[in-house]
């Protein structure tokens, strides 16, 4: 699929304004917010597939952590798979799977198929959303990759806030499994597109050997401790499987670092931590994401079960975190260019802590103020909108600063790297805080979200106290024009970027 026919432009010279140029944005816009509007709206539904296939919180959680699973594991693989055997290609086979996946969980019957149809989705979200920066970046020309990549930050950050409201209206007049349908019509438009426009590139310089131990070895260690955690705050934990489950998964990440730092050919480079600046930075990531992922997850459940909102209400109750890092990201990127990295890095997980620390005072709500809107403007708007403006003062610069801080050879790795690790740290989070907090617990969602928010206002000010303790190295270029997703940094170099060769189709 893809390639040179006719009336297709060649992958390096396609310009800004043409036809070429539209349906590349078309087709990786429509699939990459196919896999943004999956991560937003399925948290939205969560209450009613509840409600609907008997589960409790740790069946929740794994139907947020199945997709994490595979799609933290396997990003850094897709992307040398597509560097080998073409980004286009890759990217429309992800975009079929991830088509399959959506179908088995929109029929699915019972908890299990649809947590395997999750897991699936993973797989094709891990083969799709590196792919979509990856044409960009080698289709167009080198002047008018900035502002397309810029275009597609905008367009994305839409499909993002979007999906609240798509979700919750989906849920509320039909079925939550229109949610997975509606991923079908999408994925057919962008193969057709992706068939007949889209020019193909590959790096002919990539290596013939993938690390596919090392993936293997990634699900392995995040499926195992995933399992141990969630199962451990079950009413009647079934110890030895969460003992064994917890060994199996330490034993198999320790086997990953091993096989990275041995391989010839590892798909996660650990000298690329010999920089402090870029693994200070990615450890700041961990522990702002490690508190974002569980925030997106409870904030849902807690309004519709707890405060009597609707599943639209519910999912546009953070629509300010988006609107605020669409609006604010290239403003923040272009101080800290100024500044440095390490004051934002700083007051931003700050931000989020505070914001963290209002919603922990929530509690019941009285009977006559539940849903309304003076209860979201009192009580929920004002932590979400300090949420929001920390992650808009930290995000733009984390990203940077991880991207500068990496050798020009590993600038597509470091992005697959830095997005990897912050996926796996919303994984874990969605795993072990609910536990932490007694959600899981017999008083649920009610008494356990406000000690939820507590660890993770604590998590976000230990992002704060790295930033401003080991961050003492120069500044980061900053990006310009992007969005962030909430779910994760963004999959490419900064707009603008330079590099090319092997560095464009990684992460």
């Amino acid at each position: 699929m893809g390639g040179v026919g006719p009336g297709r432009v060649a992958a390096g010279e396609v310009a800004w304004g043409t036809p070429a140029g539209r349906w590349i944005l078309a087709a990786t816009v429509l699939g990459s917010g196919m896999a943004f509007l999956d991560s937003t709206v399925v948290n939205v539904a969560l209450p009613d597939i509840g409600a609907d296939l008997d589960t409790g919180v740790s069946g929740l959680q794994w139907i947020a952590n199945g997709y994490m699973i595979t799609l933290s594991a396997l990003i850094l693989l897709s992307g040398s798979l597509s560097d080998r055997f073409g980004r286009v290609r890759l990217f429309s086979l992800g975009v079929a799977w991830f088509a399959v996946a959506s179908a088995l969980c929109t029929v699915a019957p019972d908890l299990s198929w649809l947590i395997a149809g999750r897991v699936l989705q993973g797989v094709g979200g891990a083969m799709l959303t590196p792919g979509s920066l990856a044409i960009i970046q080698a289709g167009f020309r080198r002047e008018d990759r900035a502002r397309a990549i810029g275009a597609w930050s905008g367009l994305t950050g839409v499909a993002a806030a979007a999906g609240p409201f798509v979700g919750g209206w989906l849920v509320d007049t039909g079925s939550w499994r229109l949610i997975f349908l509606i991923n079908l019509p999408l994925a057919v438009v962008v193969l057709l597109i992706a068939w007949r426009f889209l020019p193909e590139s590959r790096d002919e310089a990539a290596s013939d050997r993938l690390d596919f131990p090392g993936a293997v070895l990634g699900v392995v260690g995040l499926a195992g401790i995933t399992y141990a955690l969630i199962e451990s705050g079950a009413a009647r934990a079934p110890v030895a499987a969460v003992a064994a489950s917890a060994l199996v998964g330490v034993a198999a990440l320790a086997a990953f670092l091993v096989a990275e730092l041995r391989g010839a050919h590892p798909m996660l480079p650990l000298d690329i931590f010999s920089s402090v600046r870029f693994s200070v930075t990615n450890a700041v990531t961990v522990v702002v994401y490690g508190a974002l992922g569980p925030l997106l997850f409870l904030l849902v459940i807690y309004l519709q079960e707890v405060r009597g909102y609707s599943a639209v209400a519910a999912g546009a109750s953070a629509l300010p975190i988006t609107v605020l890092m669409l609006l604010l990201s290239g403003r923040s990127g272009k101080l800290a260019e100024r500044i440095g990295p390490r004051p934002q890095l700083t007051v931003g997980p700050l931000l989020v802590a505070a914001g963290m620390l209002l919603l922990a005072r929530l509690g019941e709500p009285e009977p006559e103020s539940a849903a309304s809107l003076a209860d979201y403007a009192t009580g929920v708007l004002p932590g979400v909108l300090l949420i929001g403006l920390g992650l808009s003062t930290a995000v733009a610069p984390l990203t940077a600063t991880v991207l500068a801080a990496a050798p020009e050879r590993h600038a597509g790795v470091a992005s697959g790297v830095n997005n990897t690790l912050a996926r796996g740290a919303q994984l874990m989070g969605v795993a072990a805080v609910p536990v932490l907090a007694g959600v899981t617990g017999a008083g649920g969602i009610a008494s356990g979200f406000g000690p939820a928010m507590l660890i993770l206002a604590a998590l976000s000010a230990l992002g704060a106290l790295l930033a401003l303790v080991l961050l003492r190295e120069p500044s980061a270029p900053a990006l310009e024009r992007s969005f962030c997703d909430v779910s994760g940094p963004p999959m490419s170099r900064c707009p603008g970027s330079t590099a090319g060769g092997r560095s464009q189709g990684r992460g």
